[in-house]
């Protein structure tokens, strides 16, 4: 029920392999632009596109943004070794070479923005904790434009992108950079992507001027925007961001860095419980680190995953596992296998006591409509619930309330003009619908109507019968809850399957 998001990367971009990725459970991909040009993402879409159509599994596409990330350019990607106690000055002149006693980086507000004292990582990207490619440093003075550090551990840079975090200290540079914008409107715009994940997401602000430029891209008006709690800063707006976000991504390597490591469970659990009480997708990441180069997670890794879908995580999102690791496709059927082990032992009585306690009386029409048929689904013990929906919106209640049992949404494709020609909506919906926990799309023929006499709507329903015992999730004398609108009411019936 808990959905997977592998990122897309050197070793997972042939058609086979990103295939054997969504036949191992991955329903969205990621593609990551702090890393390789629009022209290569391109490929690995393609490729992709190809292999849903041979796998006959859908799945989304998000688009990461690189936002105010500071980085270490090393042009010659000659190896840099660095000394403990030795020092080194971070310069922003990047015309300069990287060595180990000066090392050019991507931002010239450092200078002003640090302190002596302060700390600054420096590791790998998307590094994974286990290597020695990581250093800390401690600032010393600040000479003009340049920051003179203190190595704290030795280590040995190498390769060609090296990021810089800060602990706790506010960067002024805009969240979507010139760059992302252009990212997105010469390569989202056109390849209709269903997630925006706005890294570094600060404040709320953020959020909306992101969705402002999306709004102006035609096409991406309906993209959803997953906000990514990367430092302090946004934990400290964490409600307010959350109030404007569609979902949100908490991105706990930097975190990791941010806060110190005994606070990191706390916030997790608490951040997640906001997200489910708004019924907003929470997406959680860096579970497997050491899967990058073993083909078994660690036990305290195992655990990790587990606990992230107690806690309530809609997905798990996995980087450097998939982009860079070794084994993409054994991470991803690893990764789903712990979570569907958490599931069967999730607390979903007193989940669903919280829940509606917390939504509070009286509850909107929709909202009593959707817990009302969760009630129904779990007293008969139904093995599926099925939604008819166009919007989306009501499935996502449902799944809201976490049933033990999976959500079958069928988007009802609307049909809308321009005046010039017909366009059918709903592709966008169904797709958006794969990052959130125990919620399945698919589409309906757009022939069938949904809210329409009641022999119609039976074929729809066969249609997702059908589907339901195809992929083995309804077996014969089952019981199936329906939640549908017919005519302005909302009904949810109980229907029992013969042979």
């Amino acid at each position: 029920m808990t959905k997977i998001v592998g990122t897309l990367g050197p070793k997972s971009r042939s058609v086979d392999t990103i295939s054997s990725c969504l036949k191992a459970g991955m329903s969205v991909a990621r593609f990551d632009f702090s890393w390789g040009d629009a022209a290569y993402h391109q490929e690995t879409l393609e490729n992709l596109k190809l292999a849903i159509k041979s796998t006959k599994k859908l799945c989304a596409v998000m688009l990461d943004t690189v936002g105010p990330e500071l980085q270490v350019v090393n042009k010659s990607e000659t190896p840099i070794s660095l000394e403990e106690n030795g020092t080194v000055v971070l310069t922003p002149h990047q015309g300069q070479e990287a060595t180990s006693t000066l090392l050019p980086i991507n931002f010239s507000g450092l200078a002003k923005a640090v302190t002596p004292g302060a700390t600054i990582f420096v590791g790998q990207y998307l590094f994974t904790g286990s290597e020695t490619t990581s250093v800390w440093l401690e600032v010393s003075e600040v000479k003009g434009d340049d920051v003179v550090c203190i190595i704290k551990n030795t280590a040995t840079l190498a390769g060609s992108l090296f990021t810089l975090h800060c602990s706790q200290i506010h960067i002024d540079l805009p969240t979507l950079s010139h760059e992302d914008k252009d990212v997105i409107k010469k390569w989202g715009a056109p390849n209709k992507i269903d997630f925006l994940s706005l890294s570094y997401t600060r404040h709320a602000e953020d959020v909306r001027q992101a969705r402002e430029y999306l709004s102006k891209l035609g096409d991406l008006s309906q993209t959803q925007i997953f906000a990514k709690i990367e430092n302090v800063e946004g934990l400290n707006h964490f409600d307010e961001i959350l109030a404007e976000a569609d979902g949100i991504i908490l991105s706990r390597g930097n975190l990791g860095i941010d806060l110190p490591p005994e606070k990191v469970f706390l916030f997790q659990k608490s951040a997640l419980h906001k997200c489910n009480m708004a019924g907003k997708p929470a997406v959680v990441t860096r579970v497997v680190d050491s899967m990058t180069d073993n083909l078994r997670p660690t036990r305290a890794e195992a655990t990790d995953v587990a606990n992230a879908v107690l806690d309530g995580s809609d997905a798990i999102l996995l980087g450097a596992e998939t982009l860079r690791g070794l084994y993409p496709v054994e991470t991803i059927s690893t990764v789903g296998r712990i979570c569907a082990e958490a599931e069967k032992v999730f607390n979903q009585d007193l989940y669903y006591k919280r829940t509606v306690k917390y939504v509070g009386e009286p509850m909107t029409h929709l909202e009593s409509i959707a817990s009302s048929a969760v009630r129904a689904a779990i007293k008969v013990k139904a093995s599926v619930i099925i939604c008819f929906t166009s919007s989306g919106r009501a499935a996502r209640l449902i799944a809201k309330y976490r049933p033990n049992m999976p959500v079958l949404s069928v988007v009802i494709p609307r049909l809308k003009t321009n005046q010039l020609r017909w366009s059918f909506t709903g592709a966008f919906e169904a797709r958006q619908s794969l990052i959130v926990r125990g919620l399945f799309p698919m589409l309906a023929d757009p022939r069938h109507p949904a809210e329409s006499t009641s022999a119609t709507n039976e074929s729809v329903l066969k249609v997702a019968l059908d589907h339901g015992k195809a992929s083995g999730v309804i077996k014969s004398h089952d019981r199936v809850v329906v939640c549908q609108k017919v005519g302005d009411s909302s009904v949810v019936k109980i229907i029992e399957l013969d042979d």
